[in-house]
């Protein structure tokens, strides 16, 4: 199949790989791009190198591409999934890796060892009061730094010759200007872009694990079932 990816612009390194692994050919979509603060990218730099938090959670690759390279020390160490984690390797960061590849995991995987310690978040302008309610209700502290906002690209998005398209978030699903076809298989990254795309009146035929490998599978099994 012909698969429609949305990604931000220049962060799809590896999705064509993948996707010919699969059997698959895929291209990128953007419904938003990246407003990088750099003002706030020092900001949250600066209080790693004071010793302020006790662990950082990357969680996204972006973000981790952002401040990584711009560390000389650092504490514990939390990726969101593997592609997180090779990105702060690349940096000479190694990090944990949560077990599955949603934020609200994050809570039960540290369990006790948040109370009374501090986590350092850089991640996009979006709320995700789930984690962040989470990690009080432990007993621990947080320092969200929102050092970069995703803005809408009002671009429609380029769909006349795929066969599906894949969200790869909730947002990137709400922020699309995209026109749907009755043989177009619409495909959710995971089980939160799923509900969103429901409740948007799209529901997805396939839903992956949050992974785009997950989701290539989960395809994969779907056309093998159909």
């Amino acid at each position: 199949m012909k698969i429609a990816i949305t990604r931000l612009e220049n962060k799809a390194a590896g999705d064509r790989a993948l996707c010919a692994s699969y059997g698959h050919d895929c291209y990128t979509v953007s419904p938003l791009r990246a407003d990088i603060r750099m003002e706030r990218v020092a900001l949250f730099v600066d209080a790693v190198h004071r010793n302020e938090f006790d662990c950082l959670f990357f969680t996204s690759a972006l973000p981790a591409g952002i401040i990584a390279p711009r560390l000389t020390r650092w504490p514990r160490v939390i990726a969101i999934g593997p592609k997180t984690a090779e990105i702060l390797r690349e940096s000479g960061i190694e990090a944990e890796v949560l077990p599955a590849f949603y934020s609200r995991d994050f809570v039960p995987y540290l369990g006790d060892w948040l109370r009374g310690r501090t986590v350092g978040i850089p991640r996009a302008d979006v709320p995700n009061p789930g984690l962040l309610d989470g990690i009080t209700a432990a007993g621990g502290r947080f320092h969200e730094e929102r050092i970069y906002a995703l803005v809408p690209t009002d671009e429609e998005l380029a769909l006349d010759d795929a066969d599906a398209v894949l969200f790869t978030s909730a947002m990137s699903y709400r922020k699309a200007r995209w026109q749907p076809r009755d043989d177009l298989l619409l495909v959710a990254i995971g089980d939160v872009t799923a509900d969103a795309m429901r409740a948007g009146g799209h529901p997805a035929a396939v839903v992956g694990d949050g992974s785009l490998a997950g989701t290539l599978d989960a395809l994969n099994r779907y056309r093998e079932g159909a």
